[in-house]
């Protein structure tokens, strides 16, 4: 198999990890720590190797608090989940996920954030990951780079609730809860894939693409991110609430059109296209952990009249489904981001689930 050498200054860089402040900051909870770790000898599901992976994480709290593991959505990282509408209704005392009793965890994924991606430099040369490259680099981070053998939560949204369910199957013995969120457990299909094979074509279909290898971001990425997410994300009340005429809605499109495109080409086909071959539903009897999964009634991606949820939740041992209301406060597939919807639910999880031995 082919080795791949990635970030190769990486080699000069110390072997432990590197500490840098983290730029956001909150009153009511300990202020965020951001570092890198290098996962060593790093082998893809395709069997390619990367001598040096550089994975990056953001951590919140006293390492010697109970950890709680946080994974985030597609083409995100890890302190998006800092915002206010997640970090301020759970990170500050009292709250769910209070950073004086637990130690958070929010890393950034294999070509996301600022851990390794194409457009680090290899572009299309960097090896095809999956979600399971995703999740074993974050075990490996977990267990070797911060030293943890047992987490008392692994809780994601979107991409990261996949990922969860993922986390569960594959190192059952090594969390006590698992709380998936925007999410279904089963394979791409329907519009949820369909969508995003769109939003891949049409990069590698611009000219200005180049087959990877462009100097200046292709043009037409702005108005594919702009579609994709105005059909898969945002709520049918929500979009009539904010674009009740023509006008109105003529005035949103134009300003998401003109704001700045911070993605980068290569990275959106690499990160879209990784999903293409999940299937949690192969291993849903394997999960021992507790799991509590959260899905909104007007998300775009998963719609909940298909059945899934309730068909898989048969086979998790112990399982709970909430399926959160269309209101006006939902946001269809954003629905999670905004974590008052659903912070009691968590809240009874952590209080009640059975602390496991690590295992």
């Amino acid at each position: 198999m082919p080795i791949v050498a990635i970030h190769r200054s990486l080699a000069r860089a110390a072997l432990a990890l590197v500490f840098v402040a983290a730029s956001a900051n909150a009153a009511d909870y300990p202020t965020p720590v951001e570092r890198d770790w290098i996962a060593r000898d790093f082998r893809f599901h395709s069997g390619e190797v990367a001598p040096e992976l550089r994975l990056h994480v953001t951590t919140i709290g006293d390492p010697a608090g109970e950890p709680v593991l946080v994974l985030h959505g597609t083409a995100g990282s890890g302190s998006g989940f800092l915002a206010a509408a997640f970090a301020g209704e759970l990170f500050g005392p009292g709250q769910p996920l209070d950073a004086k009793r637990y130690y958070l965890i929010l890393p950034d994924a294999i070509g996301a954030g600022k851990s390794a991606r194409p457009s680090d430099g290899m572009r299309t040369r960097f090896p095809r990951y999956n979600y399971v490259d995703m999740v074993e680099a974050q075990f490996r981070l977990v267990s070797e780079g911060l030293g943890i053998r047992h987490l008392r939560a692994v809780i994601g949204n979107s991409m990261g609730g996949m990922q969860a369910w993922l986390w569960g199957e594959r190192h059952p013995g090594f969390m006590d809860a698992v709380v998936p969120m925007a999410c279904q457990p089963t394979e791409m299909a329907g519009r949820n894939w369909m969508m995003r094979r769109l939003l891949v074509e049409s990069i590698r279909s611009d000219p200005g693409w180049q087959n990877g290898n462009y100097a200046t971001q292709p043009r037409g990425v702005a108005l594919a991110l702009t579609v994709f997410g105005t059909a898969t994300s945002g709520g049918t009340q929500a979009y009539h609430a904010q674009a009740p005429n023509r006008v109105k809605a003529d005035e949103l499109i134009a300003a998401r059109l003109a704001a700045p495109v911070t993605a980068d080409a290569n990275d959106l086909i690499y990160q879209w296209e990784s999903s293409a071959d999940y299937d949690a539903s192969r291993d849903l009897e394997r999960i021992e952990a507790t799991v509590l999964a959260i899905n909104s009634a007007d998300d775009e991606r998963n719609p909940p009249e298909l059945g899934i949820m309730e068909r898989e939740m048969k086979r998790v041992r112990h399982g709970t489904f909430v399926l959160l209301p269309t209101t006006a406060d939902s946001r269809g597939h954003a629905t999670t981001g905004f974590a008052r919807l659903w912070k009691q639910h968590l809240d009874e999880l952590l209080r009640t689930a059975p602390r496991r031995p690590p295992g």
